[in-house]
């Protein structure tokens, strides 16, 4: 048989084309983070060009720190995404390790169960769960968000997360029961370092739509101690006038995170992602 050659053409059209993919993905980040340091007149004049000695303009910044307690903000949305990422995590990857390991009556249907959670928005419910954090007393706090979040992402997390644990050997199982470890150990020592590029890309997936979602902070959290960072900039935004300088500053602000945990994942994610495309 004969071997395949390297084709240098197909790698340079990979190339070429993951660098347009990329250049249009981040073509809207761009132009929100050159928008924001010019002024108002500008950003309607050429918005596509960059700031200069005419347009240049803090404005935005000043105005963000200044009008409402940003920094408060961006820590309740951080404290929410983080702790939710990490229940999503935790919870589904245990609820996956349980139905692709052990077969009990009811495995296909409980699996089946958690697979509606993706097709069915956790939205339709959203008049029932408010009903729910108001007889807990969990209205105006950071756990009825993190809540919320958790149960919308663990169906995804657990349909991920049960196909690669799935591919772990049961040999390497075997051998850790035969050496008396539990079942909590094989878990977290054995199973969970096999699995880490599909925990990254569930991460992800869920980390995006935290972090933007303005529906639930509106209504589960939306006093000024709970705010999120996108429920915060929206006091930028008016009926009749909006301070653009200082909606797209608050959401420069709000990419760098984003962007930071998308580069540290980013990896994981491409092998999570690619896991099984390429034999």
């Amino acid at each position: 048989m004969h071997k395949a050659r390297h084709n240098p053409l197909n790698s340079l059209a990979a190339h070429a084309a993951l660098l347009t993919w990329t250049a249009v993905a981040l073509f809207p980040v761009v132009v929100i983070l050159v928008n924001s340091f010019k002024t108002r007149k500008a950003i309607f004049r050429e918005p596509l060009a960059l700031p200069d000695a005419d347009s240049f303009s803090l404005v935005g910044y000043q105005t963000v720190l200044k009008q409402g307690d940003f920094f408060l903000y961006f820590q309740n949305s951080m404290i929410v995404t983080v702790v939710s990422l990490f229940f999503v995590l935790l919870f589904g990857a245990m609820a996956a390790f349980a139905l692709s390991e052990y077969r009990f009556r009811g495995n296909t249907l409980m699996g089946l169960y958690l697979a509606l959670g993706i097709m069915i928005p956790i939205r339709i419910g959203t008049v029932a769960i408010l009903d729910l954090m108001v007889q807990t007393g969990l209205v105006n706090t950071l756990w009825a968000l993190i809540l919320v979040y958790t149960a919308q992402g663990l169906p995804l997390a657990v349909f991920i997360l049960s196909e690669f644990m799935r591919q772990v050997s049961d040999d390497l199982k075997n051998a850790g029961r035969i050496d008396g470890l539990s079942e909590y150990t094989i878990f977290f020592r054995l199973v969970l370092p096999l699995v880490r590029p599909a925990m990254a890309t569930v991460a992800v997936f869920n980390m995006i739509p935290i972090w933007n979602d303005l529906w639930f902070p509106l209504i589960l959290a939306p006093g000024e101690a709970t705010k999120t960072l996108t429920l915060g900039s929206q006091v930028f935004i008016g009926q009749f006038v909006t301070d653009w300088n200082a909606v797209l500053s608050a959401l420069s602000l709000a990419i760098l995170p984003v962007l930071i945990l998308y580069v540290v994942f980013s990896r994981q994610l491409i092998r999570g992602i690619t896991s099984g495309a390429v034999k």
